[in-house]
């Protein structure tokens, strides 16, 4: 996984146009993908999709940036990302553990919390 990977995956996190956003995940997610977080566990373009927009309804007008970690080896990556007003301190910091399918696109995401809003 690359850098480029990841900011892909943040940009699908931050798209709001419904058409688009599908698309995305289309191009970054295999069909038989699961993403599992503490609030969600889904799987499929149209249940990952579907957890995005959840999370935008949660955050209006948030966005989601890279955080400070990325590290990678074999098909597994690991990274940082943050949560909040654009260039403002964010209110939530998560770590997503990445695995990616030989084709390249992600096969399956851990989501972890380490910051929240109260």
């Amino acid at each position: 996984m690359t850098t480029e990977l990841v900011e892909r995956y943040i940009a699908a996190w931050n798209e709001t146009d419904a058409d688009a956003r599908a698309k995305a995940v289309a191009e970054l997610w295999t069909e038989d993908a699961t993403y599992t977080d503490p609030m969600a566990e889904v799987a499929g373009h149209a249940g990952i999709a579907a957890v995005i927009e959840g999370a935008q309804g949660m955050f209006p007008g948030l966005v989601f940036t890279a955080g400070e970690v990325f590290d990678a080896h074999h098909n597994i990556a690991r990274f940082t990302w943050h949560l909040g007003p654009a260039g403002e301190e964010p209110l939530a910091v998560g770590f997503d553990v990445v695995e990616l399918a030989e084709d390249g696109r992600i096969r399956r995401v851990l989501g972890f919390l380490d910051k929240v809003p109260a």
